[in-house]
């Protein structure tokens, strides 16, 4: 089996060393690699040359990109390849994904991935949507990768996401805000009491949150963009969704 991985950022590169692991043929393009990469994994010159000798692509690059990467790799989709588009995108950009692709017959997946991808890597928690959703999850079930098919057109995984993203990062932006507020008023133990009474005792949690949304800024106030967007097309006010990536916007600025 031969896989494209297009963009070697944080998830790219993760999944492409993983999958290089298992023993499948990585092929990857990126202009600028996050990290070190396996030795085996073939670097091609352009997200073109990565995509044609492949049975599976996997597009993992910023949402502001995916458009243009579909475009340059469609003259060399056909029927027999899968197209996985895993950006975490709104419904209404995976389907315009899928309407570029459409006529050329690949058989295209809405792939969101539901979990941060470290410490799991490629075995993170996927949903899988669209017409190649069960094809995919057929021909790596002997990897044993954690994709989930769930019934529904283009845009529904990614539909599943990001109303899940509204609960997680809603939760750790209040989260960071109180510990903040903690720390100003020299009370941090007695916040941590009180987010600890509401999320069940876990103290680990309540750092992982914190630490979670430090880190992962950057990536995740492009999460939150595309939940705002799904929220406004549907006629939604996303006051709070947009509060989540303000919280994010000052993480990623004091870093």
């Amino acid at each position: 089996m031969n896989i494209a991985i297009l963009g070697l950022g944080e998830a790219g590169s993760h999944f492409a060393n993983d999958l290089a692991n298992l023993g499948i043929s990585v092929y990857g393009w990126d202009p600028n690699p996050k990290r070190p990469l396996d030795k085996s994994i073939q670097i091609a010159q352009s997200n073109l040359d990565a995509a044609e000798n492949a049975d599976i692509i996997f597009s993992v690059n910023l949402t502001s990109a995916s458009e243009l990467v579909a475009r340059e790799v469609k003259p060399i989709l056909n029927r027999n390849k899968i197209y996985v588009e895993l950006n975490t995108s709104s419904p209404d950009k995976k389907k315009a994904i899928f309407q570029i692709l459409e006529e050329s017959s690949v058989q295209f997946v809405d792939l969101a991935i539901m979990a941060p991808v470290p410490p799991k890597g490629i075995l993170t928690p996927m949903l899988a949507a669209g017409p190649g959703a069960n094809t995919l999850v057929e021909q790596l079930k002997p990897y044993g990768l954690a994709i989930k098919s769930i019934a529904g057109e283009v845009g529904y995984a990614a539909e599943l996401k990001l109303l899940r993203s509204i609960v997680y990062k809603g939760i750790a932006a209040v989260i960071c805000e109180a510990i903040d507020a903690g720390k100003l008023f020299n009370q941090e133990k007695y916040i941590r009491e009180q987010i600890s009474s509401i999320i069940g005792g876990n103290e680990d949690l309540i750092d992982r949150f914190v630490e979670g949304s430090q880190t992962h800024a950057e990536r995740r106030i492009h999460e939150m963009d595309a939940v705002v967007e799904m929220l406004i097309n549907k006629g939604l006010n996303p006051v709070m969704s947009d509060a989540a990536k303000q919280n994010l916007q000052k993480l990623l600025a004091t870093k």
